[in-house]
């Protein structure tokens, strides 16, 4: 009978040979033992190596509209649902979304989002400020832009031509738990945003959250479901419980749980630019540099939408050890 480690050689094989893994396959390896991890990591990162090379991608993000959203997201600070305190306010003043736009390219980012929470068409006035800074941080910045939203067709189509590269519409979860999550829209609301910018020419930037009371064939479930929407940016959070959300009490994962997951999403997705954001730091705490070193390759730098990240210099320092290089910018 094949061992675990034998089975993970294979597979990794597999892939490296052109091959892609089943759901039940990627199921086993997702369950690998703590004492085998290390050997999932290291297969993980040998399809990276191979399909992907060397650099890691940097990108930021800016909360630019923060709460009041009218989503019921159970994970989410900003929605207007629950008492959480984070702030409340519009769209950011031009200047300090340029600012930050600066600030996150000297921090080495090449990409930069513009996050604002509910739904873009509720305010056209604040819309058409999203397309004039967008054009000015291409222009002034010189960063490739892309915003997070729930858009409709026109907008995507106005973005296109904004200078906006792609659109970040997390799917949060696999379509099986995706109900207990949020009631205010739906899976299928996220596919239909996914493929309105897909159509209008727009790159998508897709992933989700981990540690929201999903199972671990869930977990397997969300990466074949992106790799079925071809998706080929993707973020991996992890949750950062907030008090006063549904979630907070959510028993938080273990580091190694957490790598093995995003392992498994490297064999499903061995082509894909898959990052580790949100809640790393507090979750990964000192085997942040095994993400890297285990399949991923990119990280977001510096805040997050509600809470504080690490700063950026330790992550160039944590690539650099790593004998990595970055991507550069493509303006």
């Amino acid at each position: 009978m094949e061992s675990s480690c034998e089975e993970i050689i294979r597979l990794a094989n597999k892939v490296l040979d052109g091959g892609e893994i089943t759901r039940e396959e990627a199921g086993r390896l997702i369950r690998t033992k703590d004492e085998d991890t290390m050997l999932l990591l290291a297969m993980a990162d040998k399809i990276r190596q191979k399909y992907n090379g060397n650099a890691v991608d940097f990108c930021a993000i800016i909360n630019a509209r923060s709460g009041h959203c009218q989503e019921d997201c159970k994970f989410c600070a900003q929605s207007g649902h629950y008492r959480t305190g984070a702030t409340t306010y519009r769209l950011l003043p031009e200047d300090q979304i340029l600012a930050a736009a600066k600030k996150a390219k000297d921090a080495g980012a090449v990409r930069f989002s513009l996050v604002t929470s509910g739904r873009n068409q509720d305010n056209p006035n604040e819309f058409e400020e999203i397309i004039d800074v967008v054009k000015k941080i291409h222009d002034q910045v010189g960063i490739e832009v892309c915003c997070l939203g729930l858009i409709t067709e026109e907008q995507a189509i106005r973005l296109r031509e904004a200078g906006i590269t792609r659109i970040h519409c997390n799917i949060e979860t696999s379509p099986s738990y995706f109900p207990e999550i949020c009631t205010t829209h739906t899976m299928e609301d996220k596919e239909d945003i996914i493929q309105t910018a897909q159509k209008a020419g727009i790159r998508v930037c897709s992933g989700g959250i981990i540690g929201l009371g999903e199972d671990l064939d869930q977990r397997v479930e969300m990466a074949f479901h992106l790799k079925k929407l071809h998706i080929d940016s993707v973020p991996l959070n992890i949750l950062n419980p907030v008090e006063g959300t549904p979630f907070y009490t959510n028993e938080r994962l273990a580091p190694l749980e957490v790598l093995r997951t995003f392992a498994v999403f490297r064999f499903v997705l061995p082509k894909a630019l898959i990052r580790t954001a949100g809640g790393r730091e507090v979750n990964l705490r000192s085997l942040q540099a095994h993400a890297l070193s285990g399949g991923l390759n990119g990280i977001m730098v510096g805040g997050y939408l509600t809470t504080g990240g690490r700063n950026p210099r330790e992550d160039l320092t944590m690539v650099n050890d790593l004998g990595r290089s970055r991507t550069q910018p493509q303006l």
